[in-house]
């Protein structure tokens, strides 16, 4: 047996797991703090668009519908999401504490990528109620009843949880016996299990299972729904109701736009061309919080219903504070 067959059996005999990894994305940045500080303008609109957001469906009853339900998933990703990111992103970088413990790191990995899932597939829930919305009109409120919209979003939270934890528990069987430098600003999946020693192919096929689940897949999706909407909105005579049907889906498609878009370019630069890791980094964190913090603001807080909403929530508040001064007792 040779020297190098010797040593990979030693290796693999060998388990080896830190006590910590480190941090080294978004190194060597001109005015980087500026940067950090810019992300933490995101995370703070991202909170206030996507918090309002939530109170408003939860607040008013006329908006608890199943469309809703969608919107109010989707919200509620955006703040996890950028929540989970964001804070720890500023405490690693801005405050130089770049080292971090092996089983918060995995905990950080599974759900950075457990929202990013839920998200992606909340935008194909969002596409197929615009697809029976538009093909289907007559019997739209047959179809996507909040019965069948919490079952679609049940299946996506417990789908989500089991491929990402799948993904973690492969992570969690890899021995580190060389460097613990993460190239990456967060424990992001393929610079982490790069790192390891032994047998990492189960990683590096979970990895594409990954990327195909939570991008080509839903994108997949979500083309033929529009594909099936362009050839129902051909049918409609009227250019008026055509233009009408079709403003319903242009929030929708920028939403998917500003949110895979990024992720299939750096994906796919990094698969076939080089790439700066620092401009590989910088895309990676604008792709995963600047759909969180434009989310709100185009799908829903300026569509009209939200908007009588807030005016409905300021009006009625307004009143409950003129009965309550007129009520206060005379000096």
């Amino acid at each position: 047996m040779g020297q190098e067959e010797k040593t990979a059996n030693m290796l693999n005999a060998t388990f080896v797991r830190p006590a910590s990894f480190f941090l080294n994305g978004l190194s060597n940045i001109p005015h980087a703090k500026y940067y950090y500080v810019f992300l933490c303008f995101i995370y703070i609109m991202t909170v206030l668009g996507n918090g309002l957001l939530l109170s408003i469906i939860y607040l008013v009853k006329t908006l608890r519908t199943a469309k809703y339900m969608i919107v109010f998933n989707l919200a509620l990703t955006d703040l996890c999401g950028s929540t989970a990111l964001i804070p720890k992103v500023l405490d690693t970088f801005l405050f130089d504490r770049r080292y971090i413990v092996y089983e918060a790191c995995l905990s950080y990995m599974f759900f950075v990528w457990f929202f990013a899932f839920v998200q992606s597939w909340t935008l194909v829930t969002m596409a197929y109620d615009r697809f029976i919305a538009i093909c289907f009109p007559l019997r739209y409120h047959r179809i996507v009843t909040k019965t069948a919209i919490a079952a679609m979003l049940l299946f996506v939270w417990v789908l989500s949880l089991s491929v990402v934890a799948c993904m973690t528990g492969l992570i969690d069987r890899l021995s580190f016996c060389g460097s613990l430098v993460i190239q990456s600003f967060y424990c992001d999946h393929g610079p982490l299990y790069r790192l390891a020693c032994n047998d990492t192919s189960l990683n590096y096929i979970m990895a594409y299972v990954i990327f195909i689940i939570i991008i080509c897949v839903p994108l997949v999706l979500i083309a033929f729904t529009y594909v099936c909407i362009a050839i129902a909105l051909s049918r409609i005579a009227s250019g008026v109701e055509r233009l009408k049907a079709l403003k319903t889906c242009t929030s929708h498609l920028i939403l998917v736009a500003i949110f895979f878009l990024p992720l299939l370019g750096t994906n796919l630069a990094v698969l076939t061309s080089y790439i700066h890791p620092n401009a590989r980094i910088l895309n990676s964190t604008l792709a995963h919080t600047i759909p969180s913090l434009l989310n709100p603001i185009i799908y829903s807080l300026k569509t009209e219903e939200v908007l009588n909403s807030i005016r409905k929530l300021c009006k009625n508040e307004w009143l409950r504070n003129i009965t309550s001064f007129k009520k206060m007792p005379s000096l």
